[in-house]
C-alpha cells in the first residue's frame, strides 16, 4: 500500500529525478514528480513525492521541509485533495420532480 503524497514548493530547476534522489535519503521513494506547464513544458514550482510507508513519508517531510534543493528552500506537507471548481459540486444531484407525466411515442 502506498502512502499519501507529499506535496512539495520547488525551485523551477529541480527536475524528477533529481527530487526522487534527494527524498530517496529518508526510504522508498515509489513516485516522484515534478508538475510541468501542459504547453511550455516549463515546471510550475511544485512536484509530489509518494513513499513506501507513511513511517518513510512522515521523515521524508521531516527531513526535507525547509532544507535547500537547487537553490531553493522548499516546503514540503501532506498533499491534499485538490476542490473542486468554484460553482460546481463534487456530488451529482437528482434531476428535478416533475408533475408532468413522460413522454412516450406512438
Amino acid at each position: 500500500m502506498m502512502c499519501p503524497y507529499e506535496r512539495l514548493g520547488l525551485s523551477k530547476r529541480t527536475t524528477s529525478e533529481g527530487l526522487r534522489e534527494a527524498f530517496s535519503k529518508f526510504g522508498q521513494v515509489v513516485y516522484a514528480r515534478v508538475v510541468t506547464d501542459r504547453i511550455s513544458g516549463y515546471p510550475k514550482g511544485f512536484g509530489f513525492v509518494g513513499y513506501a510507508t507513511l513511517e518513510e513519508a512522515a521523515q521524508g517531510i521531516k527531513g526535507m521541509d525547509g532544507k535547500f534543493l537547487d537553490g531553493w528552500v522548499i516546503f514540503a506537507e501532506y498533499a491534499r485533495p485538490r476542490p473542486p471548481p468554484s460553482g460546481q459540486a463534487r456530488t451529482p444531484t437528482a434531476p428535478p420532480q416533475t408533475s408532468e407525466p413522460p413522454f412516450n411515442h406512438q
